[in-house]
């Protein structure tokens, strides 16, 4: 499959192009409870949310040891500091990403060689474009677009300038992830456990209805 171009119209990154080859969902690990799971799953990528920041140097190693890709929602990690060093603290653990909704953060991940994944809530128009300019200044890797559903009624040009994207958020079944995929997204994230196994060559057909993008609104 080709992979998605990002905004300055370079690839996916090949490391995330390889992991999503398989298993097109990434495993939103929540706590600790869900990691035996995830380590004997299919599913490559991960985000890692609500560990401790001193859990996060014995769990980090070991999902890597493992052959996962590992990114840390710095967001959500209690304790863990909002500024470079956190950066660099989870850098030198040996997670490959970041997941945030701060542009500075976003700003200070690639110069430390990390993956970048911008997590963006789309409630109305004016909150995209704002979301838009705010990805266009941070140039991540990836762009976490929540709720999935909003992305069938974002309009091709709104969506390309969100790429690539990992939808999340309401993605319950195979055909949430078909449909994101439909719809152009990399991969699709999720907590629930089995959609962590879902296969590329398991996906259910996607009706051509749903791939009917709204008129764009009268201004």
């Amino acid at each position: 499959m080709t992979p998605s171009p990002s905004r300055s119209g370079a690839p996916l990154d090949p490391r995330l192009t390889a992991a999503f080859a398989e298993v097109p969902v990434v495993a939103s690990v929540v706590g600790t409870q869900p990691l035996r799971q995830f380590l004997t799953a299919p599913a490559k990528v991960c985000i890692l949310a609500s560990l401790a920041v001193g859990q996060l140097p014995q769990v980090v190693p070991a999902l890597g040891r493992a052959g996962k890709t590992v990114f840390v929602n710095v967001d959500s990690s209690p304790g863990l500091a909002q500024d470079r060093g956190a950066l660099e603290f989870i850098k030198n653990m040996g997670a490959h990403g970041v997941v945030s909704t701060r542009l500075s953060l976003i700003e200070k991940g690639r110069p430390l060689g990390l993956l970048t994944m911008m997590k963006v809530f789309v409630t109305d128009r004016s909150n995209l474009r704002r979301s838009t300019d705010a990805i266009s200044r941070g140039a991540p890797d990836l762009v976490e677009i929540m709720p999935a559903p909003i992305i069938a009624r974002m309009s091709a040009q709104a969506q390309r300038a969100m790429s690539p994207s990992v939808a999340a958020g309401f993605v319950e079944t195979p055909a949430d992830v078909a449909l994101a995929l439909a719809l152009g997204s990399a991969a699709a994230a999720t907590s629930d456990p089995r959609l962590w196994n879902l296969r590329r060559d398991q996906l259910p057909p996607v009706p051509p209805a749903a791939l009917k993008r709204p008129a764009p609104p009268q201004e």
